[in-house]
């Protein structure tokens, strides 16, 4: 195990490097999808379906609450008014496997499905996603997780009801492999949905802990396009910090007021716009601290907003010390911190707190003990740097490049 002095050698070693000083990217940004937002929105789906080409679809789903909120049965019977054929396919879990999506494509190649309906959050869109890339490739869809680029995707709509992963609206498809856990991220525009009908009133059901770790996940996909190495960002980083501090202030009233329409549709727009890429317009991700919670949700089967929350400080007090300003103006803009000018740093890690001490506000842990009942150990820890590493031949982040070791170190932080 990693002592805390071997730790801190290299978090001093990444504080003396200069910083250095990159200007606003140029960037391509490209959001097609068409959004259905508002009361009874769902009403309009048959139409959409049409309007994109559907004849024949795949209603994917995850366990029992479509069912027991009435939202399937209406869909099926917009479906059937419409003469609109479908088959079905439910049981998608949190971290869809890959499993459920080869048996996905199966039942699509079987029936002649030509649209894929996901009705859900973000592993059903997901799921849809993956089952969309393999209906028309030959080989194993996994090998779109292993490097290759896919070329074709059946076209997919959705209906949102869990407002957290973004996938309504992004490019990413996350992914885990059954038999090794191995959990991976694909990213093309060929997979951005059709349609994302988002009716806020779907999510007033919604248990505290999973409307917290979504809106937790909101903000990460903010938080990691928003800490980069990028100075002159002025308008897309007033964006970024207007979406962190709605969706923080939300947060708050949903779980005092959970059919508080006005916060839950605040929540739900945020989590579109979140990752869409509109936040890292100028700009570059990170994700750094996605890429190491990816094992923590594998290994320990822990919702992905929870572990976002329990590995991020770590990460941010690792990487501060190069990056105070960004830190700072964190801490000042997002987190309400009074910035002290004579103690930069200590404004840093008081914005870092602060963003903890709201993480425990909504139920949230802030380090791996609280997330899975028990201390890690240095052989689950080392199974994690391995595969998040892929034997130390990939290097995550791009404020700070984290290999191998970094990555232990802060395992061991959080630990």
């Amino acid at each position: 195990m990693l002592s805390l002095n071997q730790i801190f050698r290299t978090f001093v070693t990444i504080k003396e490097k200069p910083t250095e000083t990159i200007i606003m990217k140029d960037f391509n940004f490209y959001s097609p999808t068409e959004v259905v937002f508002g009361r009874q929105s769902e009403e309009q789906l048959a139409q959409l379906i049409k309007k994109y080409g559907g004849t024949k679809v795949l209603v994917h789903y995850g366990g029992g609450s479509a069912r027991r909120s009435g939202l399937l049965d209406k869909v099926e019977k917009m479906l059937k008014e419409a003469e609109i054929a479908y088959v079905e396919l439910g049981g998608v879990v949190p971290n869809p496997l890959l499993s459920k999506v080869n048996e996905g494509i199966k039942l699509c190649r079987d029936e002649g499905v030509d649209f894929i309906l996901a009705v859900g959050g973000g592993s059903v869109i997901d799921s849809s996603k993956a089952i969309g890339y393999g209906i028309p490739y030959d080989g194993d869809v996994w090998d779109f997780w292993c490097g290759k680029v896919p070329l074709a995707c059946v076209p997919i709509g959705c209906i949102l009801t869990i407002p957290a992963a973004g996938s309504e609206m992004s490019d990413s498809c996350v992914i885990t492999r059954d038999e090794d856990l191995n959990k991976r991220g694909c990213n093309s525009n060929l997979c951005r949905c059709k349609f994302a009908i988002m009716n806020p009133e779907r999510t007033f059901t919604l248990p505290p802990y999973q409307t917290a770790a979504g809106a937790t996940d909101i903000m990460m996909h903010t938080m990691e396009r928003y800490f980069c190495r990028i100075d002159d960002m002025t308008l897309t980083d007033a964006i970024s910090e207007a979406l962190m501090r709605t969706v923080k202030d939300s947060a708050l009233a949903v779980l005092k007021n959970p059919e508080d329409y006005r916060n839950r549709a605040q929540i739900m727009w945020a989590g579109s716009l979140s990752h869409n890429n509109l936040t890292e317009c100028g700009g570059e991700k990170d994700f750094a601290t996605h890429r190491l919670e990816h094992e923590l949700s594998a290994l320990f089967g822990v919702t992905h907003g929870a572990g976002l929350a329990a590995i991020w400080g770590s990460w941010a007090r690792y990487v501060m010390p190069k990056h105070v300003s960004r830190f700072v103006q964190f801490a000042v803009n997002v987190m309400g911190v009074t910035n002290d000018f004579s103690d930069p740093e200590g404004t840093a890690l008081r914005g870092i707190e602060a963003i903890e001490t709201f993480y425990r506000q909504i139920g949230m842990p802030t380090n791996i003990r609280e997330l899975i009942g028990r201390e890690i150990s240095e052989e689950e820890i080392d199974i994690m740097v391995r595969k998040c590493s892929r034997d130390d031949t990939i290097v995550l982040g791009s404020i700070e490049k984290i290999h191998s070791a970094d990555m232990k170190a802060i395992y061991y932080m959080a630990r």
